[in-house]
C-alpha cells in the first residue's frame, strides 16, 4: 500500500548526471591500458591530428555503442550531455558526420591493425590477477531427463530414442568449490 508523506526536492546548481555512468570505469581502464597510444600507433589513418587522433575516433564509436547507440547518427546525443562528456573527460567529440569520414578510411589491413592494437594490451589486462582466477571456483552439473507427457501435439514435445513422448527439461545446478570439496557432494 502507497502512502504519503512530506517531500521535499532539493534542486543544485551544479548537477551533473547521467544514465552512462559505467562509461567513467571503461574510460578509465582503456586510458589506464594505453590502448589510446597503441590505437595511434598501430592504425595511421589521419594525416593531421587537429583536432582527433585515431584513438578519438575508434572510442568514440566504442563508446557509442556502449551508451546504447545503433548508429552514427546516435553519436550526437552523446555530444551535448554534458556529464557523459566529463565522465569520458573530453571537450569535443567527433560529430556523426565526422565519424562516417573515418569509418570510410578503413580498409580491411586497418581492420586488422586495430585488431592488433586491442589484443597487444590484452597481456596487460590481466597481470596482476591472481592465480586463484584460474582455478575452478564453481562446478556446474548439467543433466537432461525426459518429463514424459500424454499431450503429443503440444509445443515442444518429442519423443526420446526410447520412444516416450514428453519434454527434455535441462537441469542445471552449481555448487561452489570450498577447501577441495564441493558443497553436497563428495571430493573427487
Amino acid at each position: 500500500m502507497f502512502g504519503s508523506g512530506p517531500v521535499a526536492y532539493e534542486i543544485g546548481a551544479n548537477v551533473d548526471a547521467t544514465c552512462y555512468g559505467g562509461i567513467a570505469a571503461v574510460h578509465r581502464l582503456v586510458a589506464k591500458l594505453g590502448l589510446p597510444d597503441r590505437i595511434n600507433e598501430h592504425v595511421p589513418l589521419l594525416k593531421v591530428h587537429l583536432p582527433y587522433h585515431e584513438s578519438d575516433h575508434v572510442l568514440n564509436l566504442a563508446y557509442n555503442v556502449l551508451c546504447g547507440g545503433t548508429r552514427l547518427e546516435d553519436i550526437e546525443r552523446l555530444r551535448h550531455d554534458s556529464a557523459y562528456m566529463n565522465a569520458v573527460g573530453a571537450d569535443l567529440i567527433p560529430d556523426p558526420t565526422t565519424a562516417g569520414d573515418f569509418c570510410r578510411r578503413f580498409a580491411a589491413v586497418d581492420v586488422a591493425e586495430l585488431l592488433e592494437a586491442i589484443n597487444a594490451v590484452r597481456p596487460k589486462l590481466w597481470q596482476g590477477r591472481g592465480k586463484d582466477l584460474l582455478g575452478p571456483v564453481a562446478y556446474l552439473d548439467a543433466d537432461g531427463t525426459i518429463a514424459p507427457t500424454s499431450g503429443q501435439r503440444k509445443q515442444g514435445v518429442d519423443m526420446s530414442y526410447k520412444g516416450i513422448w514428453g519434454y527434455a527439461p535441462l537441469v542445471v545446478s552449481l555448487g561452489q568449490h570450498e577447501g577441495g570439496v564441493v558443497r553436497g557432494q563428495p571430493a573427487r
